[in-house]
């Protein structure tokens, strides 16, 4: 009896929450929704790219992913943060190279606060101007297109999902792409601009660019904005 009771406590207080608890790393619960439209694809382990990676698994898109048997490519321009990559993500590739329009050095401007860091000044110089942040230090990246990218470390396919956080050269990364021949299933990007006052403008025309390129907007959690394939989803 005194067994018994012990197991339906079990049962009671720990399985519930057991089988629907759900988990999410990223900032807004983003990769729960983007699982959520690959599972209704029928796609258990989508492949990555994920741009602007910051951390293995503090406020990543796509560590979930990895945590239940994707793989794919992380590219963080700070050497520092790399490292991280190399050690917690080993079945992904790990590129410590900036994206640009263009391969070549650009200056990548390290702040205070790393989720921040960016390759644009106007975008550094708002940061300060918006919250207390500062530039820690100037250093010369090489920068890589997203097209070398795809031709260099995934076999000329382009993954099925793509995360964009590059702090103010978003859509110049996301205009770079030939969406005509070789692009991903679903996208996540960052559509909001930065206000540490809460003041941050929507950027329709990523909104607008991708709807113009054939994707749905699936979901918006304010910061980021996700998009699907329409001719994929609506079927």
């Amino acid at each position: 009896m005194i067994i018994t009771r012990a197991v339906n406590r079990i049962n009671r207080d720990f399985f519930p929450k057991f089988f629907f608890k759900k988990c999410s790393y990223s900032q807004s619960g983003e990769d729960i929704l983007v699982k959520y439209i690959f599972d209704a694809l029928g796609i258990s382990k989508p492949s990555y790219l994920d741009i602007g990676a910051h951390h293995p698994f503090k406020l990543s898109n796509t560590a979930l992913f990895y945590a239940t048997g994707s793989s794919g490519i992380n590219v963080e321009p700070d050497p520092i943060l790399f490292e991280n990559f190399k050690k917690y993500r080993t079945r992904d590739t790990n590129i410590n190279v900036g994206i640009s329009d263009k391969n070549g050095v650009s200056k990548f401007y390290v702040m205070s606060a790393s989720t921040l860091n960016t390759f644009s000044y106007e975008e550094a110089i708002n940061y300060q101007k918006e919250g207390d942040y500062r530039i820690v230090s100037e250093i010369e990246i090489s920068t890589l297109t997203v097209r070398t990218i795809i031709e260099n470390y995934a076999n000329n396919n382009f993954p099925q999902f793509l995360s964009i956080d590059a702090e103010g050269i978003d859509e110049l990364i996301l205009k770079s792409i030939d969406f005509e021949k070789n692009y991903p299933i679903v996208i996540c990007i960052e559509t909001i601009s930065f206000s540490g006052k809460g003041r941050g403008v929507k950027n329709n025309e990523i909104i607008d660019f991708l709807k113009s390129k054939n994707y749905m907007l699936y979901a918006d959690t304010n910061i980021n904005s996700i998009f699907v394939r329409e001719n994929l989803w609506i079927r």
